[in-house]
């Protein structure tokens, strides 16, 4: 499991890198979004995804890789937005949006540690259109989780799901090489 934290970490190292630089070209912009904008925004990500592991042809030249990205930050921004509100204007500067997003990650990382434990690491032996998939799935959870104004009877919440599409998306990446690739950078 060692490999894998160590794996995780360059993935999302990665992912942060981009979130500071877009953070410092548009600012925290995006706390303006309402948590089903967001939603949307990642169920665009994964249906690209989904259509490029399905089509031959491409129009766009952008593989899976930049949108399982996308939605490992659009999931900790969403986390953020859960527990802070949404706001009318930008409120965080670079340094408190880096600390909101270390702090999303260590809670998440945490609980692919556990879950990995009880798992066994099984999501090795997985495909990455399967990872899409549950991808997929978690969003027509949030979405019907979100239709019912947040209330769920027996099921877990909006920021376990997240928290479940980050890691899946992770998983992918590390699949498809990206975590060797991160750390030889």
């Amino acid at each position: 499991m060692a490999q894998t934290a160590m794996q995780y970490d360059a993935v999302i190292a990665q992912c942060r890198s981009l979130f500071i630089k877009k953070m410092k070209d548009y600012g925290s912009a995006w706390r303006i979004l309402r948590l089903p904008s967001l939603t949307d925004q990642i169920f665009i990500k994964a249906q690209r995804i989904r259509s490029l592991q399905q089509n031959e042809q491409r129009k766009v030249d952008e593989g899976e890789a930049p949108e399982f990205i996308g939605i490992i930050n659009y999931c900790i921004m969403a986390l953020v937005q859960l527990e802070l509100g949404v706001v009318e204007q930008p409120d965080l500067d670079l340094d408190q949006a880096i600390a909101q997003y270390d702090d999303k990650i260590a809670v998440t990382k945490q609980l692919m540690l556990d879950k990995n434990h009880d798992y066994g690491e099984a999501w090795r032996d997985m495909r990455v259109s399967s990872l899409t998939d549950l991808i997929l799935q978690k969003l027509l959870r949030v979405k019907q989780i979100e239709d019912n104004q947040g209330r769920t009877l027996v099921s877990e919440g909006i920021d376990a799901n997240y928290q479940d599409m980050i890691n899946y998306a992770v998983f992918a990446l590390i699949h498809m090489g990206h975590a060797e690739t991160a750390s030889q950078v």
